[in-house]
């Protein structure tokens, strides 16, 4: 995923100085690019991109047509950037280092927050709250379900992992045991 990673980079890069400097409202960019990322991650679509038969603005259509008449005119012209350039299999990348320049010029961080069961709205609330103390920086939670962990939790916010579910504690145990 390095190459994608490297393919992904000038198109975010550029799309951020782009938004920074005209003023738009980088959080409405954020959403624009990430459904355009969704749309794009879809097998049906990627075998469409890839089909020689199917003419850039055949696509850019399908695009467009998924995605509503809400986008804006910054995101259409993007859209056809990456188009053009064949770069479609790229845009979920480039919606996630777009996000990532956004939230370091916020000073946050996405974090994801493993659970083996739900968390309250109220738990989750404290959660964020002490996060962020630990990580010294606002955080932006999302919570998916992970039945393997038995128990507690796990966070991963960037390259950084707070581990402290059963599994884990499990794992650590059984590491101490047969050393």
């Amino acid at each position: 995923m390095a190459e994608l990673a490297t393919i992904a980079r000038p198109y975010a890069e550029a799309l951020f100085k782009a938004s920074t400097e005209t003023g738009a409202d980088l959080n409405s960019t954020v959403a624009w690019v990430e459904e355009l990322a969704a749309i794009a991650a879809d097998s049906q679509l990627r075998q469409l991109a890839d089909n020689p038969k199917v003419s850039e603005e055949q696509l850019f259509d399908v695009f467009t047509g998924v995605a509503g008449a809400a986008i804006p005119d910054a995101a259409r012209n993007f859209l056809r950037v990456i188009i053009e350039n064949g770069r479609v299999n790229a845009l979920p990348e480039v919606a996630g280092q777009f996000r990532g320049l956004v939230n370091q010029l916020a000073g946050s961080s996405d974090a994801v927050v493993y659970s083996a069961f739900p968390i309250e709205p109220a738990a989750l609330t404290e959660l964020s709250a002490s996060l962020e103390k630990r990580f010294g920086r606002k955080l932006h939670l999302t919570v998916q379900p992970d039945e393997s962990l038995i128990g507690g939790i796990r966070v991963v916010v960037g390259d950084e992992v707070l581990d402290t579910s059963v599994k884990a504690r499990l794992e650590q145990m059984k590491a101490a045991l047969t050393a």
